[in-house]
């Protein structure tokens, strides 16, 4: 790629300029090593190669699966969602070297290669169901190396528009156009626990036990806090109850209904005097059963004036927190930190690019961007230095992913030189000395 153009360009400007392409010896991409430090460091994609099932046979098997499985995860992370783009990036340097294997000194997967390998390996049943636990997995591998106190579990649904004739698109009203309706389970730190690729016109809350219950099961028997929050489409008696048998403390959002409107009938009475410009806010604790309740359960009111408002505004959270009302409203409106996390999946991984035709395909494809985003999440909360420590995974891809860098051979080392314009070398110098404590924890699964 790149070399087999032996013409330079030229520009108008300035005769004495010549554009040469060299792929296979400069990539853009240079800021996935630190990515890819930490992944040998948390043994990420090596333990995950080692879950799947290689049913491949034949004597013209050229890259093995942690290969693969590396290729597809860095080229998303990298914003090369199309599997299109593998046939130039088998040449880049980067890629090559952060795939490993065989790519380091060939190339790595074609676009063939990679195209049967998430649309046929990766869709065997077994397979799925194994990249589905990967994203849980992962989290734990790094839980094992940090330590959490506490545990909060988000839960929400996003969308992907779809185009012509895609397996499961259905029109959603709710969102106005024809999509999928997929599920994400967030941690407080940001890390996807787990998703699920579902049909558009399904309800928000639907299968949400299906994407809790491994979760919950995976922390069983770690002794710490664990709270739940979801907005209102998840306030439905079974979640609360399962919540309540397995431990957990919940805050989520009831819709409004009369009766609940009653109880907080006095506090919207109209402020008397001049409108304050800053919200007026006022909450009330209550003991509320709707009909289809086992029990009675807590309730927080909160009412607000707010200036120019002809009337009150009021939401209500269940809850089974013993704290005061004003701070269960603060834990549960925290809860809009999933849609942030959200947001950053659609916008630096592009994990709402699933453009295949079949159903089950876009369900790989979820996954593996769900892993891209995770792999990004981790280098953001553990490596990063407090001068960048506020950058998004937009912003990371932008300038740190995104650096030029030339590849130079040597007789015993292979250098690359790194552009120093967005991230200077004390900020790598600072990110690989922050990943190295992680490295040699656990011993390491077997070689894939």
């Amino acid at each position: 790629m790149g070399e087999a153009c032996k013409d330079a360009l030229r520009v108008g400007f300035d005769r004495a300029i010549r554009l040469e392409f060299h792929g296979a010896k400069i990539s853009t991409d240079a800021g996935l090593m630190v990515h890819r430090d930490l992944d040998d460091a948390a043994q990420l994609t090596e333990s995950a190669a080692a879950e799947l099932f290689d049913f491949r046979s034949g004597n013209h098997i050229r890259h093995r699966m942690a290969a693969l499985l590396r290729q597809s995860i860095y080229s998303r992370l990298a914003g090369y969602e199309d599997v299109n783009d593998a046939e130039r990036l088998r040449e880049d340097p980067v890629m090559r070297h952060v795939v490993g294997g065989r790519a380091v000194d060939r190339k790595a997967a074609s676009t063939s290669e990679v195209g049967r390998f998430e649309t046929d390996v990766l869709r065997h049943e077994d397979n799925l169901a194994a990249l589905m636990n990967m994203p849980g997995q992962w989290v734990d591998r790094i839980r094992q190396r940090r330590a959490i106190k506490k545990l909060i579990l988000d839960m929400d649904s996003s969308v992907s528009e779809t185009y012509g004739q895609q397996e499961g698109s259905m029109y959603n009203g709710h969102f106005a156009c024809t999509c999928y309706h997929p599920q994400f389970l967030f941690n407080q730190d940001g890390d996807l626990e787990r998703a699920l690729l579902r049909k558009g016109n399904v309800h928000s809350a639907d299968h949400g036990r299906s994407v809790l219950e491994p979760v919950v099961q995976r922390y069983k028997d770690v002794d710490i806090p664990k709270f739940f929050r979801a907005d209102a489409a998840f306030a439905q008696p079974g979640v609360y109850e399962y919540l309540e048998a397995e431990g957990y403390l919940f805050a989520i959002r009831l819709p409004e209904n009369s009766v609940l409107r009653e109880h907080v009938r006095h506090l919207e009475k109209r402020p008397v005097g001049r409108p304050s410009k800053q919200p007026l806010i006022r909450y009330l604790s209550f003991a509320y059963q709707a009909q289809s309740w086992d029990k009675p359960r807590r309730v927080i009111g909160k009412v607000e004036w707010h200036e120019g408002d002809l009337f009150a505004r009021a939401n209500f959270v269940v809850t089974n927190l013993a704290w005061p009302a004003k701070r269960v409203v603060s834990f549960y409106n925290k809860r809009g930190l999933a849609e942030q996390w959200i947001k950053e999946g659609k916008y630096a991984v592009n994990w709402t690019k699933l453009s295949c035709h079949d159903f089950d395909d876009n369900q790989v494809r979820l996954q593996l961007f769900a892993l891209a985003y995770n792999l990004g999440n981790f280098l953001r909360r553990l490596a990063l230095p407090p001068s960048v420590k506020h950058w998004t995974l937009t912003t990371l891809r932008e300038k740190l992913i995104k650096t030029g860098a030339k590849m130079v051979h040597h007789a015993r080392y292979v250098t690359f030189q790194l552009a120093e314009v967005a991230v200077p070398r004390r900020v790598y110098r600072a990110i690989l000395d922050r990943i190295q404590p992680f490295a040699a924890i656990l011993p390491r699964a077997a070689p894939i």
